[in-house]
């Protein structure tokens, strides 16, 4: 009797970097920083249990035919896709857009031919929000929420009692696209107004190199100095950082309905409670009694007044809450995003 070769799924990675297999590499600790690839690995897992190997893209592009045929997903490359649509070995299945409109635009500009040419294409929301849905094929769209690596919080983070009565920012230094809603100005703009108020510490890469491209734009210059009184420099862990404060300014790159990336997780993590500015939706999709939502004030020094006001036990039940809720089966639409692309039958719900 002769033996059926096993289906195969093929994942393009973000960057050929993750080729060869690497995008599955959870002991590599600069591509799996702070647990970035354990959702791919615990895929591969999954789906090997089911008979079906998982490989990156690289091990199909470099094929003219897969016997037994295969799937292809892209997580955002869109270089390949158009060699393999005439491949009678070789399904498109789906195309996931990670990135928002203010950091690549043509993803977006591509939604007619990317729901021409896949069965799915994830992105933030399904309703046009930051971007055009003309010519686009909506019933292809489906709703993705960013894959987190873990269902619980960090213990020993999340456990840590000494922390500052300060705010935290972790984020690179970065020039943003110039589209609306994009939220790197105001990020910058209200570190330098905390930053007058002494109640702020900024780390990440790139904010004290001036003369990188990252820095070419008005308001890393107008706030520069502001800038480098709170800098602190890299971090290798952002949970360890995180963990010695008791609140973080949480901004995503930008606002759009359903982009909630895994920086308000990160704090939930570590037990820091969130200031957040992002998805103009998000208590539909984040519980609205673990963060701070910065729409609510009018500057940033009210927001300062505000936090400084509220007590420990506050405080204590908003981590409280944040724990129950990465936990919990609507925190689990994160943990298993993954999952539940590549197999809808696996995953809670």
């Amino acid at each position: 009797m002769l033996n059926t070769p096993s289906k195969k799924i093929y994942i393009d990675p973000p960057s050929p970097a993750y080729y060869e297999d690497k995008l599955f590499d959870t002991s590599n600790e600069v591509l799996n920083r702070d647990d970035t690839l354990v959702p791919f690995l615990e895929l591969q897992i999954k789906k090997k249990e089911q008979g079906i190997d998982v490989h990156t893209a690289d091990f199909l592009l470099n094929q003219d035919y897969i016997e037994g045929g295969g799937d292809y997903y892209s997580l955002g490359v869109l270089d390949n896709y158009k060699a393999l649509v005439n491949r009678d070995d070789i399904h498109l299945k789906a195309f996931v857009i990670f990135e928002p409109p203010v950091v690549d635009p043509t993803l977006y500009k591509a939604l007619p031919d990317l729901t021409a040419a896949f069965d799915q294409v994830y992105v933030h929301n399904l309703i046009g929000d930051g971007y055009s849905l003309d010519s686009v094929d909506t019933t292809k769209l489906r709703q993705l929420y960013w894959p987190q690596p873990r269902h619980e919080v960090i213990e020993k983070y999340w456990e840590r009692t000494d922390r500052q009565d300060r705010i935290v920012v972790i984020n690179g230094n970065h020039i943003p696209r110039r589209v609306p809603n994009e939220l790197y100005s105001k990020r910058i703009e209200a570190m330098a107004s905390l930053a007058k108020l002494g109640v702020v510490d900024l780390y990440g890469r790139g904010w004290n190199k001036w003369w990188s491209r990252a820095s070419m734009w008005l308001p890393y210059w107008k706030h520069r100095k502001a800038l480098m009184s709170i800098y602190k420099g890299a971090c290798e862990s952002k949970y360890e950082v995180l963990s010695q404060y008791k609140f973080s300014l949480c901004f995503e790159n930008m606002a759009m309905s359903g982009y909630v990336t895994e920086k308000i997780f990160d704090c939930l993590y570590a037990g820091v409670v969130p200031l957040y500015l992002g998805a103009s939706d998000i208590k539909d999709l984040i519980p609205a009694d673990v963060y701070i939502d910065c729409r609510e004030f009018s500057s940033w020094q009210e927001m300062c007044s505000v936090i400084e006001k509220i007590s420990p036990e506050e405080i204590q039940r908003m981590r409280k809450n944040g724990k129950l809720f990465v936990s919990s089966k609507k925190g689990a639409k994160y943990y298993n995003s993954l999952i539940n692309i590549f197999n809808e039958d696996i995953g809670i719900r």
